[in-house]
């Protein structure tokens, strides 16, 4: 058990490292836990199509408008007692959402508030915590802490915690957010007992200032070709990738034929083809570098639109869906570790919110052209343009992808 241990988390990456990923792991299974159980509380609350509608957008939303500042502050003040705060903050809202539920005077009003509130506080414990593994781990080493990191959200958010939420949810409307209660306060515990170098201003410098700093962010990511591509890169491919993913539930049952549990059927091969990419992961980046990886997923996401848009056969999207789903977290922890290994530490917080405004940027965009798109020439139209798109592309950032390296 001890060498199982030992090959899965290596004592070298240090005993902070592994209180790290217990929180992120107890976290992320209560957000997954939490995504299932937030729209169907407002569902039950309201039937008008529009306050349904803003339970989504109340997920997105914040991410967009608040993980600039919240890079700012993550380089600003100590990373750590930002993630404790931050993460009480979704303790208390949770506290008080699960309380007006027991005392049956929670009305969709305050549900889409109490919502809104922890999905804020959870931007800034993200964007902090994403700076914490930089601080604990050697470069040589992050490519396997941001790949145990990846497999916890792949197992525990999206896998294990949406059907979890949803089962608690029947048991009654308190037991999901109770549960994410708890988790969350247990992820506190463990993030406390952290020890971390020094960061941050010295008390009483009042440093340039919120807008110069914001800048700073981004000029210095404008000025790295490395990570001025990744951005680039994902800025542009969320545009692609939203405008498909966008009427996939759409796609599924019309396209494909599955009915209305298809949706929830190809999104759980996508994570078990996660899954496979964590076990893959080692043995690939020991072959194969960190550009050439760039290029070989952005051609598997390019075909893989292609695939969509032309076939009928569940089996055929299924396969597609898991070969998607291993690209997708290859590629993510590429672009973390890559992005990491180059930020010098006290911009980590802040480049990091440069490219999570890029993810949103291109998926709010993406999803209003796939919407258009899908109403004005059918289902399959958003994944047409999105091979299109993607193969443009393609071939306009192919030199540019080489940029990436292992080193700096």
């Amino acid at each position: 058990m001890i060498a199982v241990v030992e090959r899965a988390l290596p004592a070298r990456l240090g005993t902070g490292f592994r209180w790290l990923l217990a929180s992120s792991w107890l976290t992320n299974l209560g957000d997954g836990v939490a995504a299932a159980a937030g729209p169907l509380l407002i569902s039950t609350l309201t039937r008008d199509p529009l306050m349904i509608s803003l339970s989504a957008l109340v997920s997105w939303a914040p991410p967009l408008l608040f993980s600039l500042y919240a890079g700012v502050l993550s380089d600003r003040h100590d990373r750590r007692g930002i993630v404790l705060v931050a993460n009480a903050v979704r303790v208390m809202v949770l506290a008080a959402l699960v309380a007006l539920m027991m005392t049956g005077t929670v009305t969709v009003v305050t549900a889409l508030v109490a919502l809104t509130l922890r999905s804020i506080a959870e931007v800034f414990a993200d964007s902090a915590t994403a700076t914490l593994t930089p601080m604990m781990v050697g470069k040589d080493d992050l490519v396997i802490a941001n790949a145990r990191l990846g497999t916890g959200f792949i197992t525990l958010n999206q896998l294990a915690g949406p059907p979890i939420g949803a089962a608690l949810f029947g048991l009654g409307f308190t037991w999901p957010f109770a549960a994410q209660l708890l988790l969350v306060a247990a992820g506190i515990v463990l993030v406390s007992r952290i020890a971390l170098p020094p960061h941050g201003r010295q008390a009483g410098d009042p440093g340039p200032g919120t807008v110069r700093e914001l800048v700073a962010g981004f000029t210095w990511t404008i000025r790295h070709a490395a990570v001025r591509t990744l951005a680039l890169t994902i800025l542009i491919f969320n545009f692609t990738f939203g405008a498909a993913w966008s009427v996939l539930v759409l796609y599924t049952q019309e396209q494909l034929g599955l009915g209305a549990m298809g949706f929830g059927l190809m999104t759980t091969i996508g994570g078990i083809g996660g899954l496979v990419g964590t076990g893959l992961y080692g043995a690939i980046t020991r072959r194969v570098s960190l550009g050439a990886l760039m290029r070989i997923g952005l051609i598997i996401e390019t075909l893989t639109h292609l695939g969509l848009a032309l076939t009928h056969s569940p089996w055929v999207a299924g396969a597609i869906f898991l070969v998607f789903g291993a690209h997708a977290f290859i590629w993510g922890t590429t672009s973390v570790t890559v992005r990491q290994r180059a930020v010098p530490n006290g911009l980590q917080g802040r480049v990091g919110s440069v490219n999570t405004l890029c993810v949103y940027a291109g998926l709010v965009v993406g999803s209003l052209i796939g919407g258009l798109l899908a109403t004005r020439f059918g289902v399959a139209a958003p994944f047409w343009f999105a091979f299109a798109g993607s193969a443009v592309f393609v071939v306009l950032l192919w030199r540019q992808l080489m940029l990436i390296a292992h080193d700096d």
